[in-house]
Order: structure tokens, then C-alpha cells, then sequence
């Protein structure tokens, strides 16, 4: 009986689960026969079972709510927003019975016979002739779902007679029922025959069943920490035989290399789980909450079937519905406020889900009333968080995470849901835990959107190694930007970084932005420096929206590392977020950045005690720019602007395939496309060097033959490319090397990332030009690629950051914008420049990648004076010339 009632418990919480979502959907579609059978199945599965196992409470208020369910399928009840939350709540005491069940083994004592006889008296009672009316009357057209992906069932799959434990195909929202898109049709893998919404199979009708299996969590834990260790000895073998020339271990061991990533693989995919599992409760809170605040909720759930490590997913579970709830309560407005707003009245929020750089990013966001700056900036100001020049001195973007402080809340009456701000500090903590990071953007009066980073798992890492004080450890490669070499005396020759300070901080003056420092040594007070005094490692990383710089004496390699928990006696040493043991044997210690830089100040307070050195981040041709120099094609040696290689890796020569006979090679899940430089990539070397280059989801990496050094220095090409794929040449660290023309080799990987315009050879004066663009990889391209045409650049990332540069009283000869940006886009940017200023006779271009008519009548009616297609990187350059001779007298 143990047994057999632990399966019952999986299988009704399983059940429950899908009841919530398929009740809600019903609402929204009181027609939908299919997905009412499959509730009364579900329900009715329950009930039977509890009268075999002796449950008699748990049976009695199943057999109620059987009662109504049959009346509703028999079409002798109608399906009303009253009927589906009598029916919730008798899923909602079924729920508390369980729990109590779970945890004491027997049925707790209470009294259900006022539930049970309303929900007797519903099923008794004859349906009013215009009830089945009122409810179609009543539903607003634009409150349709836009259903979500469905989801797999949670890890381990169920192996019962029902259907299996999928969330419904749609994403119900709340408010009252509307119409909505006809229901999806199961993915392949369902049986034929299931029901698309979230009904249960026919017992006769499960197929599938056999091809699962239940496993405990218990034992998928140990399996993973067999992985675990099999990971530590293959990297101690490997790095035995790194030590030993033409060792006949080393094929062998590379073979077993393979089969234990292969292996680590499998493991890790048995831990996997859609973030759907996440989100089945989700719709019948907005659905609740809709009826509670009386507003109209469209809730819209993308990419459910994304995959991410079960203990992960636990753990953001309660933020997700945190954030979910205040969106609802406190961004969306009331219908009323909505239409005056010109809004309709229907509000939306939206959940997406999707991988990025070995990541899973979450998007949460609502088209409500967004956060007021001014009543954070008052509210700031109050509690003494900042001083009024600090607040003048921030962005909208740094005043808006104040939110995140404890206790910090805007909101102007307590209602049952917290006020957005309130609990988000605890938000914010808990998804750091994980070594993940939250952020902001916000709109007054159109919405707010928060971006979610996490890892995939926290098993197994890529992590940097450094050394501080002949001490090593690791640090979660996720939060690594980039390093740098950096001088501590001040004497810096050309071309190198120095440490300064301001107000007693150290600080390193990066790409012309404030980088607050911290030092390892210091911090974890090791004694002193082992190397150096003149020079120091710096790892630049990034701890939400801000970076920072950790200066340690070494940089070693990265390496997999296996996460082992931080011991009992070192957990309130917030620094560390675990251990590992390396491939040598030793342990070392994980490095937290997000609790360093809350243990030592640097953040958000660092950042406005600096606001007054460094007031826009800019980037120009005319700044010292990091430079990556390698060799390729024998003794060439050239160089590409660093901001635009994503990672350096050197992968096995095995590793290596063909793919409609180009190079490719399996990357991160994807197969990424391999190009070499004039011959690079000979086959006499076991290992080949990789530049990746990465931008939204396509991903290319450049074969060379020798990684060099990282160098800051200006980019000043003085000889134009004689030849495709070069920029030209320049004086980079002494030496003459050649620029890489980035955009030509990405082409060659994907004919559609760029389309090659053929250049033009005639170029102008150094006139200025400002580009505006929130895309980091198109400034970091567009920057040389236009200095290597005669002009003189300076970029910035928002039309925010550009209009203080007006009003700062910066001079351009010419400015070129994207249209497609957050906060202010490209034509309100437009407006605001012609509206006055020093600016307003400009030349100005557009760039998107939208170039029909409808979208360039759009662009001159904001007062762009061309408009040019985002990807034509020269086309860009020649409207500049067009536009800035008709400038010139004649």
C-alpha cells in the first residue's frame, strides 16, 4: 500500500497541476467539449483511486466536484465564471488534503460539507436561460491568448494510465471568458487521439505509458555526482599527460575524453526540464488575480519548452512568481485607466523564454504604466539611499534599480500583492544565488520589461582560474567580460591602461568609462602581492548591469570545474559560491562576483560616487580600443577589435567535421560553421586555435594559427585594404599589422548576416560622425569599419546617452541611428533632433533592417534624410559622403 500510494500522490499532483491550467482555459473557451472531457476524466481518475486506497474524504469531495463536471459535459449546466471557481476550489482543498497526505502518511481531519454542498446545490440547480449568454456578451475580443508552446512533462516522466503530465497547449489569461484561437493540436510524440487542451487520455489510449519509466531524484543526483568525478579524473590524466611528450596514453586518453563529455551529456539532459514546469501555475494566478483586481489580463508564455537543470528551475519558481504577480497587480492599469490611456483594455504580459551563450535568458514584461523615475528618484532621496547630485548625475536606467533595494517601494497603497519594488531585493538575492543576474528597462506609460540570466546548471561550470597571493580560484566564466593588463605606478607607456583612484576607489579608465576595482589580495586579505608591483592582472566582470574590475597576481586557463557546496564553516563568507577540486588535486575556492561587490560597495553606489567623472559611455575611433592580436597565414600578423570576439577557444583537430564540404564543428548544441584564414588551420597541429564570433543566434568561428596578445591601442589605419577581408593596415603595439574586416568573414559563414556591398574607394576629410545603435556588436563593427573610410567616430548605445551629448554641447558633422531601440527608438530620436538644438540641420540616416517603402516614408516624416539598410555596412559610408558634400559650398 506504501507504494502504491506514493504513485497516487505523483500522479494526483500531476493531475492537479493540469487541472488549474485546463479549468482556466475552459473559462476562456466554454465551448471546447474536448478539454472538458479530459477534466472530468482527471477528476474522476482521482476519485476512483482514492476509494481504492480507503481516502473517504479526499473521495467525497472529488465526487462533488465529479457532480458539476458531469452536469457541465451533459450540457445541462453552463460553463460560468461562478461554476469554474466553485470547481477551483474544490481542486484547491483536493490540493490541501494531498499535501497533508504526503506529509503524514493519513488523511487530515476537516470539514468540507459546506464546499460539498455548494457544489451539490450547483450540480442540483437548473441553468437560467440567459446565462449561457451573458458570458459571450461579456468577453472583449482582444483579451484572446496567444498560446504557448506545450510543454514536456516534469522529470521523471509519469508512467500512468492518464494522459501524460503536459501543460496545456495554451496560455490562459484571466479576466472574463473570451474567445480565443482554435486548440492546438498535440506535438507528434502525444497519441493521436489526446486532446489538445489539458484533458487526460482514455486509460485504452496511452501508448506512450510504456516508454517511460519513474525514476527517483535521489538516484539521478548520485548518477550526476559519478559524472562529477569521472569529470575531476579526466581532467587530472589529461593534465598528466599535457606533462609528458608522445605519451601512448595521450589517444587513448582523448578518446575517453569524448566518451565522458558524451556521457556528462546524457546525464545532465536526464536533469533537464522545460521551464513550462515553471510557468503551470501561472495562469491560474493572473487568472485569480484578474478576478481579485478586477482587470483584464492577457498572459502569453513563449518558449516553454526551453530546457534548463531541475535544481535551477526550483529555485526560480518563486521569483518568476513574484515578478508575474506584481506585473499584474501594480503595472497593468485598470480598464478605465487603460482606455483614457489610449491602451486597450485588455492588458498583456508576456513571458519568453530562450538559450543565449550557454545561457537561458527570461524576459517578464507588461505594456501597463512602467516604473515613474521621478517617484523613484524622490522616494531615493528620502530614505538617504543617494544625494540629489548623485541622482542627477544617474541615468533612468540606474535611478529604475533602486527598486531592487531592501525595502524600497513607490507604491501608494498596500494591497493583498506586494508593490512592484517591494520583495524584489529578494528577488534579485535569490537569483544571484544561482550565479545569475536581473535587469531592468522600463518606459513611463508603455511598460516595463526584466531580463533574467541564468545558467543552464550549476553541476558543472567553465570557470577562470586566477591566482592572487600564491592562492588559486575559480571564477563562473558567465560573469567574465574580458582581462586586462593594467600598470599600478601611473608610468604608463602608450597604448597601456593605468590604475588611477578617485575618492580614495581604485579605478581603471576603460574605453573612456570609470571601472570600479577591488583587489583579491586585499579583500580576502592573503598578505601581500606575489608578483609585480609595477603591473596587475585585472578581470573585468560583470555583476548586473554594472562591471567591475577584480585585480588578481595570475590568469590561468579556463577549465570544467565541478561544483561542490561551500562547507558549513565558510557559509557566511557571502565571497564564495562553492569548490571544485582541479585536474592537479587541489581545491580550490569558487569566486562569487554578485557577493563581492555586495560586501565591498561596488554597484550601484560606486557607480553614481563616479557618475561625475564618466557621464556617457561612448566608444570612438578616436578612443584606444582593445585590440586581439594573432597570426594567421603563416607569419601575418593581424588584429580585430576584441568587443568583437565572444570567446577564444582551442577545440581537439578530431572535433572537426564537414558539412556540405565546409569545416563545421559542434559547438555549445550547434553546429557552427569554421573559416580559415589564407591557409590557416593546417592539419599538422592537434589542437586548432578559434576566434568566435557570436551575435543573437548565429555564431561563427575564424580559424588562425596563433593567438598573441591583447593590446590596447588606437585604431588608426593608415593603408586601405589592398585585398577582401582586410581592412587595412595599422600601427598596433609597435608593429604594423593588418585589420581584420570582420564583416567579410562573417558572409562567408552566413550569406545573410551581412550583405556584402563591393567598397568604394574614394573617402573624405575627418569629419565626425555620432552613431547611435543598442547593439554593442554593430557599434564594436561599425566603428573601424567607418574609420577605415575616412571618418571619425564616436558611438553610443541609446538615444538617451546621444541627447546628452547635444546638450553637453558635443559637435557632429553627421549622425546615423537604428530605428529598432528600447526606451526611445530611432524616429522619436529623429523628432527630438529636429525639434532644436545644435543639432537640428544635421544630416541624418537611418539604419534598419526594414527598408520598404511604407517603413522609409516613416523615417523622412521623423526627419531622417536617407535611410539605408541596416546590414550595407558601405552603403552606409556612401550616404554619409552624399549627404555631407551636398554640405559643402559650391
Amino acid at each position: 500500500m506504501d507504494d502504491l500510494l506514493a504513485d497516487f500522490l505523483t500522479e494526483t499532483n500531476e493531475s492537479l497541476a493540469e487541472l488549474d491550467i485546463a479549468l482556466v482555459t475552459l473559462e476562456r473557451t466554454p465551448d471546447d467539449a474536448e478539454t472538458l472531457s479530459g477534466i472530468f476524466r482527471l477528476v474522476h481518475t482521482i476519485k476512483g483511486t482514492c476509494g481504492f486506497l480507503g481516502l473517504p474524504r479526499l473521495e467525497r469531495v472529488a465526487h462533488a466536484g465529479e457532480n458539476v463536471l458531469g452536469k457541465l459535459r451533459d450540457r445541462t449546466l453552463a460553463v460560468t465564471p461562478a461554476i469554474v471557481s466553485l470547481v477551483l476550489a474544490a481542486i484547491d482543498r483536493i490540493k490541501a488534503i494531498v499535501a497533508a497526505l504526503a506529509a503524514t502518511g493519513a488523511e487530515p481531519p476537516g470539514d468540507d460539507s459546506e464546499l460539498i454542498n455548494a457544489l451539490n446545490a450547483t450540480a442540483a440547480s437548473e441553468p437560467p436561460p440567459a446565462k449561457p449568454a451573458a458570458p459571450a456578451a461579456a468577453r472583449p475580443s482582444e483579451a484572446a491568448v496567444i498560446p504557448s508552446k506545450p510543454a514536456p512533462a516534469a522529470a521523471p516522466p509519469a508512467a500512468r494510465e492518464p494522459a501524460p503530465s503536459a501543460p496545456p497547449p495554451a496560455a490562459p489569461m484571466a479576466g472574463t471568458p473570451a474567445p480565443a484561437a482554435e486548440p492546438l493540436s498535440p506535438p507528434p510524440a502525444e497519441t493521436p487521439d489526446a486532446p489538445s487542451a489539458a484533458s487526460g487520455t482514455a486509460p485504452a489510449s496511452a501508448p506512450q505509458a510504456a516508454q517511460t519509466i519513474r525514476v527517483t531524484v535521489d538516484v539521478l543526483e548520485d548518477l550526476m555526482t559519478l559524472v562529477s568525478e569521472l569529470v575531476l579524473t579526466r581532467n587530472q590524466l589529461l593534465q598528466l599527460a599535457r606533462t609528458q611528450e608522445n605519451s601512448p596514453f595521450t589517444v587513448p586518453l582523448q578518446r575517453l575524453s569524448h566518451i565522458t563529455s558524451d556521457l556528462q551529456e546524457g546525464v545532465m539532459k536526464t536533469r533537464m526540464q522545460p521551464i513550462g514546469n515553471a510557468w503551470n501555475k501561472l495562469p491560474r494566478l493572473v487568472r485569480d488575480l484578474s478576478h481579485e483586481m478586477g482587470k483584464k489580463i492577457q498572459l502569453t508564455m513563449l518558449g516553454a519548452d526551453t530546457e534548463l537543470d531541475r535544481q535551477v528551475l526550483e529555485m526560480i519558481k518563486d521569483p518568476l512568481t513574484h515578478m508575474v504577480r506584481n506585473s499584474g497587480d501594480h503595472g497593468l492599469e485598470t480598464p478605465a485607466e487603460r482606455r483614457a490611456a489610449g491602451k486597450p483594455e485588455s492588458g498583456a504580459i508576456v513571458l519568453n523564454a530562450f538559450h543565449e551563450g550557454g545561457h537561458i535568458i527570461l524576459e517578464i514584461s507588461d505594456d501597463g504604466r512602467g516604473l515613474s523615475v521621478d517617484r523613484i528618484r524622490a522616494k531615493a532621496l528620502a530614505n538617504g539611499l543617494a544625494t540629489e547630485a548623485e541622482l542627477a548625475a544617474m541615468t533612468e536606467g540606474q535611478v529604475q534599480r533602486f527598486i531592487f533595494r531592501p525595502g524600497f517601494s513607490t507604491a501608494t497603497t498596500v494591497t493583498a500583492v506586494s508593490g512592484r519594488g517591494v520583495g524584489m531585493d529578494v528577488v534579485k538575492t535569490n537569483i544571484e544565488k544561482i550565479g545569475g543576474t536581473i535587469d531592468l528597462k522600463s518606459t513611463p506609460g508603455q511598460g516595463t520589461m526584466f531580463t533574467v540570466k541564468i545558467p543552464l546548471t550549476l553541476a558543472i561550470v567553465s570557470a577562470l582560474i586566477v591566482e592572487a597571493s600564491r592562492e588559486r580560484f575559480a571564477i563562473p566564466q558567465i560573469s567574465v567580460v574580458e582581462l586586462v593588463r593594467a600598470r599600478r605606478d601611473g608610468a604608463a607607456a602608450d597604448g597601456e591602461s593605468v590604475i588611477e583612484r578617485i575618492n580614495d576607489t581604485p579605478v581603471l579608465r576603460l574605453r573612456n568609462r570609470l571601472l570600479p576595482l577591488v583587489s583579491l589580495t586585499e579583500l580576502l586579505e592573503l598578505g601581500a602581492a606575489q608578483t609585480d608591483d609595477t603591473a596587475a592582472h585585472i578581470v573585468v566582470a560583470q555583476v548586473g548591469q554594472y562591471l567591475m574590475g577584480i585585480i588578481v597576481d595570475r590568469v590561468f586557463d579556463t577549465e570544467e570545474i565541478v561544483v561542490k557546496p561551500v562547507a558549513p564553516i565558510l557559509r557566511n563568507v557571502t565571497m564564495f559560491s562553492g569548490n571544485t577540486i582541479l585536474g592537479d588535486g587541489s581545491v580550490i575556492m569558487i569566486l562569487d562576483p554578485n557577493g563581492i561587490a555586495r560586501g565591498t560597495g561596488v554597484g550601484a553606489g560606486s557607480e553614481s560616487r563616479l557618475m561625475q567623472s564618466a557621464r556617457v559611455d561612448t566608444q570612438s575611433s578616436a578612443d584606444k580600443t582593445a585590440m586581439l592580436l594573432f597570426h594567421a597565414g603563416g607569419s601575418q600578423r593581424m588584429a580585430v577589435p576584441l568587443g568583437l570576439v565572444a570567446r577564444l577557444e582551442d577545440i581537439p583537430r578530431e572535433s572537426i567535421e564537414l558539412s556540405c564540404g565546409s569545416p563545421v564543428t559542434q559547438y555549445r548544441g550547434k553546429l557552427m560553421p569554421l573559416i580559415a584564414i589564407d591557409g590557416s588551420g593546417a592539419q599538422d597541429r592537434p589542437t586548432q586555435p578559434l576566434l568566435v564570433f557570436a551575435d543573437g543566434e548565429r555564431i561563427m568561428g575564424l580559424m588562425v594559427d596563433e593567438i598573441i596578445d591583447v593590446v590596447e591601442d588606437r585604431l588608426d589605419i593608415e593603408l586601405a585594404g589592398a585585398r577582401p577581408g582586410l581592412l587595412g593596415s595599422a600601427v598596433i603595439g609597435g608593429q604594423a599589422t593588418d585589420v581584420l574586416d570582420t564583416g567579410y568573414w562573417l558572409t562567408l559563414a552566413w550569406e545573410d548576416w551581412f550583405r556584402n556591398v563591393p567598397r568604394r574607394g574614394a573617402t573624405i576629410g575627418q569629419k565626425h560622425v555620432l552613431m547611435v545603435d543598442d547593439s554593442d556588436f554593430f557599434r564594436q563593427l561599425m566603428v573601424p569599419t567607418l574609420g577605415a573610410a575616412g571618418f571619425r567616430v564616436t558611438a553610443v548605445g541609446s538615444a538617451a546617452e546621444a541627447l546628452r551629448l547635444r546638450d553637453a554641447g558635443t559637435r557632429f558633422d553627421a549622425i546615423i541611428s537604428d530605428i529598432e531601440m528600447p526606451g526611445m527608438d530611432g524616429l522619436a530620436f529623429a523628432r527630438a533632433v529636429r525639434a532644436g538644438g545644435a543639432w537640428a540641420d544635421l544630416p541624418m540616416i537611418a539604419l534598419t533592417a526594414h527598408a520598404d517603402d511604407q517603413h522609409v516614408e516613416a523615417g523622412r516624416d521623423a526627419g531622417f534624410t536617407d535611410y539605408v539598410a541596416k546590414f550595407e555596412r558601405d552603403a552606409v559610408a556612401a550616404s554619409l559622403r552624399a549627404n555631407l558634400a551636398q554640405l559643402v559650398p559650391a
